[in-house]
C-alpha cells in the first residue's frame, strides 16, 4: 500500500512530464518520451561525476522532410545535407530550452547535441539518443541501425536531455521489423542485414566517406535508408503527437 507521500511524488511526476511533453509539442516536436537511463550509462562517453545524478533521459524527435527525402536516389543530396544540418540546429535549440525550463524548476539538465561524434572510429557520439529513445518507448531499433517509429519510420532525427528531474520513464519498445526489408536492398554499400547486430558499420562509413570524396554533400551523411522506411503513413502529413 502507497504512503500518501508516494502517491503525491507520482502524481507530480505525472504531471512534469505532461508539461514537458506540451513544451516539446510546442517548440515543434514529434514524438516525446522519458527513459530510465541507469541500466545504459557506462555506455556514455561523458564523465561519470557529470551524469551521477542524472537518472532521467528526455527524448525528443522531429520530422525528416518527406519532399527532401523524395529528391534523393542513389546518393545524398545539398538539399538533404542542408535540411540535415538545420534539423539538428533545431533540435539543439529545443534541447536547450527545455534545459533552461528544467534549471528554473530547480533541476539538473544536460542536453545533449544532435549529431556530434567524439569516436570516429566507432561512430559514436557522447551517448546513444536512439537507444535512449528506444527505452523511450519511441520506436525500435530497425535493420537499418536507426530508431524506427511505428508511424514516422526512420524519417526522424532525435535528441537527448540527461535530467535529476524523478520523471515516470516509458515502456522501452521491443518490438522488431517483422518482414520489411526495404532498408536493405536499398543500401548501397549492403551494409544492412537481418538484424540490426550484423549492421556493417564500417561499411557504411567507407560509403558515407566515398559520398563525400565524390562531392555529393561535405558531411558524412547519407540518407537513402531513411527514405526506405517511411512508417506505417509514409509521411510526416499524419500529426505530430505520439
Amino acid at each position: 500500500m502507497r504512503s500518501g507521500g508516494e502517491e503525491v511524488k507520482r502524481e507530480k511526476g505525472k504531471g512534469d512530464y505532461a508539461q514537458l511533453k506540451k513544451l516539446a509539442q510546442k517548440m515543434g516536436s514529434c514524438l516525446f518520451g522519458v527513459a530510465d537511463v541507469r541500466p545504459i550509462k557506462n555506455e556514455f562517453i561523458l564523465p561519470s561525476s557529470l551524469t551521477r545524478r542524472l537518472n532521467r533521459g528526455i527524448s525528443i524527435a522531429a520530422p525528416v522532410s518527406a519532399e527532401i527525402l523524395d529528391d534523393i536516389q542513389d546518393r545524398p543530396t545539398l538539399l538533404y545535407y542542408h535540411h540535415y544540418r538545420q534539423l539538428n540546429f533545431f533540435l539543439d535549440r529545443m534541447a536547450l530550452k527545455m534545459s533552461f525550463f528544467l534549471q528554473r524548476q530547480g533541476w539538473r539538465a544536460l542536453p545533449v547535441p544532435a549529431s556530434q561524434i567524439v569516436n570516429w572510429q566507432e561512430q559514436r557520439g557522447h551517448l546513444s539518443h536512439k537507444k535512449i529513445a528506444q527505452r523511450a518507448g519511441l520506436g525500435r531499433i530497425g535493420r537499418n541501425n536507426l530508431l524506427v517509429n511505428p508511424r514516422f519510420g526512420a524519417r526522424i532525427r532525435l535528441v537527448s536531455i540527461l535530467t535529476n528531474m524523478p520523471l515516470p520513464s516509458d515502456e522501452p519498445n521491443q518490438t522488431d521489423c517483422g518482414r520489411c526489408r526495404r532498408c536493405i536492398s536499398s543500401c548501397p554499400a549492403q551494409a544492412i542485414k537481418e538484424s540490426p547486430e550484423e549492421f556493417d558499420h564500417m561499411g557504411c562509413f567507407e560509403q558515407l566517406k566515398l559520398f563525400r570524396k565524390e562531392g555529393f554533400a561535405p558531411q558524412y551523411i547519407c540518407g537513402i535508408c531513411v527514405k526506405a522506411c517511411p512508417g506505417k503513413r509514409g509521411s510526416i502529413a499524419s500529426g505530430y503527437t505520439n
